[in-house]
């Protein structure tokens, strides 16, 4: 792969990137929609219970004469569309503003004619306006919110002039302004119990649906960054190679060369400069799998006790460490298949660890439900309690060298990658551990 191949692919995958954060953020809109929804069938269902019990106090109680026929077509009316909505979100789980809309101007429509039915703003549930203008503007877009303070404020406005008149029984006409008083308090109770209970409700949605788009952003932003280092790691490479290649060329010219071969003491230091050289070949290798490029190797078949016990033995033959305990716990040997992604992103935990722990690093490894537990720990400073709180967020440091903090970063997304997890803790003893959890479906043959 060139360069600008290279490059292009990046930036197509970034472009990709994007437009995936904004199909996301489309389902997680429509999924706090779609809650809501609910929360509105919910609140229409109280509302048709507090109507008809509000009809018969005022019939039986009061002798106020209503049409009560009329009343019932609008309640059955009010009864249908409910179930009607029940039955349709229940199986549609995205919703769009616009059917909130909708929604709510049903609710205004029956509000409406209920009143117009029942005295019109002489009624003192007329305040219930309030609650459909409160709940659209939690819940719709603003200009959604204006159309139906707009239509509110028209019907309002309409009820004073045109509606059917209550007839009052004789001797409760004297009582009148008395009614009139306890059913605006009964109207403020009903109205701040009913948004006290869903707007919490309906704000434990919308504060989820943001949490998950915070989520979401922080997720794109660190695949964002893994693909432009990709740019970066992808130019390096070519750059790196060349010399690398032939730094190797002549150190092994210089094995073969008889001054060199015979004296044990330049043979050894030739072997050591051979040794660095494949250090850095891996360390770029590492760099451009970490950022999503690989540079040739193809995956390897093998077991999985053979793979971690070579990987083992191949760190304590390449680092100078003073101990290095390994210990494998797993009772039962499966077929694999490993490419060096794996094998750099362990490796890239034990470099962090020796880091930070030139005495003395462990690597244990386990399998259980499943699961290959990886678990490197170091008996160093530990993690400082504001990096465990954003692990695998990059440039989260206390080396305090620029660029530094994209160990563990590039760790958490190669597992993530793979479906799995990683999560660090500090020991009680001194120094840290980190645990990677890998599903054995995602490397078994």
């Amino acid at each position: 792969m060139t360069v600008n191949s290279s490059r292009q692919t990046r930036e197509h995958e970034i472009q990709t990137q994007q437009k995936r954060v904004l199909y996301a953020a489309s389902d997680y809109e429509s999924s706090a929609g779609h809650k809501n929804m609910l929360q509105l069938i919910q609140l229409r269902w109280i509302a048709m219970l507090g109507q008809v019990s509000t009809i018969a106090l005022a019939t039986f109680v009061f002798d106020i004469k209503l049409p009560l026929l009329q009343i019932s077509y609008v309640i059955a009316g009010l009864i249908a569309f409910n179930i009607a909505s029940h039955l349709r979100w229940h199986e549609e789980v995205k919703v769009s503003n616009r059917e909130l809309f909708f929604a709510l101007l049903v609710d205004v429509s029956i509000l409406t004619l209920q009143l117009y039915l029942s005295g019109g703003t002489s009624n003192p549930f007329a305040f219930l306006y309030l609650l459909q203008v409160i709940l659209s503007a939690v819940l719709l877009e603003a200009w959604s919110t204006w159309f139906i303070v707009v239509i509110a404020g028209a019907c309002l406005f309409g009820l004073s002039i045109f509606y059917y008149p209550l007839v009052l029984p004789p001797e409760h006409v004297d009582s009148m302004p008395g009614l009139y008083q306890d059913g605006v308090i009964i109207c403020f109770l009903v109205n701040a119990a009913l948004l006290v209970f869903f707007l919490t409700r309906i704000n434990g949605n919308l504060s989820s649906r943001d949490a998950q788009l915070a989520d979401l952003r922080q997720h794109a932003t660190e695949e964002e960054h893994i693909v432009k280092m990709g740019l970066l790691a992808s130019g390096a490479a070519h750059e790196l190679g060349t010399p690398l290649a032939t730094l190797s060329v002549i150190v092994g010219d210089w094995r073969r060369m008889p001054e060199f071969s015979k004296n044990p003491e330049l043979l050894e230091e030739i072997n050591e400069m051979q040794r660095q050289l494949q250090r850095c070949k891996s360390i770029v290798s590492s760099i451009l799998l970490s950022a999503g490029e690989a540079r040739g190797e193809s995956s390897v078949k093998t077991t999985l006790i053979t793979f971690l016990s070579n990987l083992a033995d191949d760190f304590r033959a390449t680092r100078s460490i003073d101990t290095f305990l390994f210990e494998n716990q797993i009772q039962h040997d499966v077929p694999v298949v490993f490419d060096s992604a794996l094998k750099q992103m362990i490796c890239n935990l034990l470099d962090n660890a020796l880091e930070a722990s030139p005495n003395w690093v462990s690597l244990t490894v386990s399998s259980q439900n499943n699961m290959l537990n990886i678990v490197v720990s170091d008996c160093g400073p530990g993690f400082l309690p504001e990096i465990l709180e954003k692990l695998g967020q990059p440039y989260q440091s206390t080396k305090g060298r620029p660029g530094s903090g994209l160990g563990i970063f590039f760790v958490v997304n190669v597992a993530r990658k793979l479906g799995g997890s990683v999560s660090a803790r500090n020991r009680e003893e001194g120094g840290a551990t980190v645990k990677i959890g890998l599903p054995l479906s995602a490397i078994m043959l």
